[in-house]
């Protein structure tokens, strides 16, 4: 990673640049042998995970106490830099037991976290439906009361990790109330009986997901996380930690983008001149630049404010989702433009970063919904200032 000047910054201490340096080392020597696309993201999702605890980074994605977020978001912006996987198989380790660590009781964090901080066993979480992704008011699994415990039926789809994970964080209707606040999560053991994976589901860029039927499964109630009705809580404040590392991420595949084409231009020769040296090349790389900090101001904002402040920070980390996820897609398309026809080659780094970068303007909110959501608090921070 070329410029690295912005760890000087106030939002870090003396951790968080200590950890960028170790997370460097570990890209070079681990991640960036293993960064080509692999026939089998399956196999590669659980060495990545392995790997990751071995260095004590899932330390880090899934504590003993608490998240720090500052340290999420290096992690992952140093992670995405090398090897998109590598970070998806970070992030679903800590989304898929952001969950437990905030909500669950101690028997239930004693059952699941230590195995996936280990790397032993990979979690999932498990809230889109084919019917409901965006809207989660629209969730359709049902979770019927049976007996000392719940009957769980319908689908979850596009859920990462599906089928590798050990368990999944499910969300399921149990109708407290009409629309989110009528859902509640479950911790699902992968084995449960009426458990199965429909489907895999394949994307431009490999990632372990799948479609997963409930087919009359039932859970014992001790499997709840919280109480009945707190799905919609739960799936919010664990959103509010992870989804500004998911503009991280977006920040390390625009840093990696920035960084092949600066290599590539300064040593391509066209019309008897250096690439960089034509004033069109040099615009291209200034709006790169400019973007990528720009974007970084807003992670590492949203990121201290929650660690430091101890606020919700739904607005600031929707705004850093929303402006890094587009930038990075602009930063990856500009590489590739730069590379001319090597930009489009199978392979080519900056090729790989195209189809991985696409997913996050999707994935944990939509950029309509990030402006949904930016909009709403906007608004009403500005009617609480200004009144009726």
């Amino acid at each position: 990673m070329a410029d690295r000047s912005y760890l000087a910054w106030p939002f870090f201490d003396a951790s968080h640049r200590a950890l960028a340096k170790r997370l460097d080392a570990f890209g070079r020597e681990t991640l960036e042998p293993r960064a080509v696309d692999h026939g089998d993201p399956d196999s590669l999702t659980k060495e990545f995970a392995q790997a990751l605890a071995v260095a004590g980074f899932l330390d880090l994605a899934v504590p003993a106490e608490k998240h720090d977020v500052r340290s999420l978001c290096v992690a992952r912006e140093h992670l995405s830099y090398r090897s998109g996987l590598a970070d998806f198989a970070f992030a679903m380790q800590g989304l898929g037991t952001g969950p437990i660590l905030l909500f669950g009781s101690d028997a239930q964090k004693a059952a699941y976290l230590p195995a996936v901080r280990t790397g032993k066993s990979l979690a999932a979480f498990a809230l889109s439906e084919p019917e409901g992704g965006s809207d989660v008011s629209a969730l359709r699994l049902q979770a019927m009361r049976s007996g000392n415990g719940f009957v769980l039926d319908g689908r979850k789809t596009w859920i990462s990790n599906g089928g590798i994970a050990g368990h999944y964080v499910v969300f399921a209707r149990t109708g407290e109330a009409p629309g989110a606040k009528g859902l509640s999560a479950f911790v699902v053991d992968a084995n449960q009986q009426g458990l199965a994976i429909e489907a895999r589901i394949e994307t431009i860029a490999p990632h372990p997901l799948a479609t997963l039927r409930f087919d009359k499964a039932f859970v014992p109630a001790d499997a709840m996380l919280g109480q009945p009705g707190d799905g919609f809580k739960i799936a919010m404040a664990t959103l509010d930690i992870f989804r500004s590392t998911v503009a991280a991420a977006a920040l390390g595949f625009a840093r990696r983008a920035l960084d092949e084409a600066l290599t590539y231009t300064r040593a391509r020769e066209a019309f008897g001149s250096k690439l960089a040296d034509f004033q069109l090349t040099q615009a291209a790389l200034a709006d790169m630049a400019t973007e990528i900090d720009a974007a970084a101001l807003l992670v590492y904002r949203a990121a201290w404010t929650k660690d430091v402040q101890g606020v919700r920070v739904t607005r600031e980390a929707s705004m850093a989702k929303l402006y890094a996820t587009e930038m990075a897609q602009r930063a990856a398309d500009r590489a590739v433009q730069l590379h001319g026809g090597q930009g489009v080659v199978a392979g080519n780094v900056v090729e790989r970063l195209y189809r991985e970068v696409r997913a996050l303007r999707i994935y944990e909110g939509t950029s309509e919904i990030q402006k949904l959501v930016i909009a709403g608090q906007t608004l009403a921070a500005f009617a609480a200032e200004a009144g009726p």
